[in-house]
């Protein structure tokens, strides 16, 4: 796993890969994994550029091949989240339900909080039913932040 480390509008991101595909984005304050060389990487530097791109408000859709790792279920719930648009946010009820299971609103909250690959895979455009801001591992504020930026307004 290769990992380079970036200066962003959020603050210093970690972006690893491995083998090809984007596997982790680490926010300042996250535990790093003990087995990364931090090196960049043609794809690290290209998902640099879309970062910086769409912290810029100039890209709304990245286009970076993504293998975060999880169970089934997460895997389900992350490729639903790949379809919230941008400016558009969805709840966690509505998440569940597109994956089949109305019930699954506690498990779609804890794939969104395992999701490995946060902004590339927009878990922060999950909100609650009441449209309350809800658990972000970049924190609230960040949360905000990108939603104000979509202009969602969080």
């Amino acid at each position: 796993m290769n990992i380079c480390f970036y200066e962003t509008s959020l603050g210093k991101i970690g972006i690893a890969e491995h083998d090809g595909s984007i596997t982790n984005l680490y926010f300042e304050n996250d535990p790093l994994p003990q087995h990364a060389t931090n090196q960049e990487t043609p794809l690290l530097a290209e998902a640099s550029r879309q970062l910086s791109r769409y912290l810029a408000g100039e890209l709304k859709e990245f286009t970076l091949p993504l293998c975060p790792k999880g169970t089934p279920f997460m895997q389900q719930v992350w490729k639903v989240l790949c379809e919230i648009p941008y400016g558009k946010t969805s709840t966690y009820k509505q998440v569940a339900i597109k994956v089949g299971n109305e019930k699954a609103v506690r498990a779609v909250g804890m794939a969104n909080n395992r999701n490995p690959i946060p902004i590339f895979i927009p878990c922060h455009r999950v909100i609650g039913s009441n449209g309350a801001l809800i658990g972000f591992r970049g924190g609230l504020a960040v949360k905000q932040n990108l939603l104000s930026m979509e202009g969602t307004g969080g």
